[in-house]
């Protein structure tokens, strides 16, 4: 997707986006949402089944009314910092849910790096603290972490 010069998204939008959001109701979210929007959460799918690429409004609709809450139902959003510079939004978050299989709380960073297009998002990049989110989904500490703590094994999380 081309970048569309000399665009400046308002920090308003971005604000009011967030908010909407963070709330996880897809008709808020609709209204800041392109038709054309791209939509990547970045994560071990196998784990995390709401990772991969999101073509389209109703597909990311979809993913945040059905899928996510499939697995997490978000109870909290909350932003340490975003970032806006030109048409690009970047935002470190925290985000807390419930495990829809067993009501455990967990809770894991979560960067988006966002491009909005006319006062819509039309890409966003999603990147998880997945190492984090998975041992917590899984109840367990993944195989090879404790060594690899420990500097004894060659496990590396990005």
């Amino acid at each position: 997707m081309g970048q569309q010069i000399g665009y400046e998204v308002p920090r308003p939008v971005v604000d009011a986006f967030h908010k909407a959001y963070a709330t996880r109701d897809p008709h808020q979210v609709a209204a800041f949402l392109h038709d054309d929007i791209e939509w990547t959460v970045s994560g071990p799918i196998d784990v995390l089944p709401f990772c991969g690429t999101f073509r389209g409004k109703a597909d990311v609709l979809d993913l945040i009314a059905r899928l996510v809450p499939g697995v997490l139902r978000v109870f909290s959003f909350v932003s340490d910092s975003i970032l806006v510079e030109g048409d690009r939004v970047a935002m470190l978050s925290r985000q807390s849910a419930t495990r829809t299989d067993d009501g455990r709380v967990i809770s894991f960073r979560v960067a988006n790096f966002l491009r909005f297009q006319d006062g819509k998002v039309i890409e966003n990049l999603s990147l998880l603290d997945s190492f984090d989110a998975v041992e917590q989904v899984l109840g367990h500490p993944l195989s090879g972490h404790e060594d690899a703590l420990a500097g004894q094994g060659d496990l590396i999380a990005v």
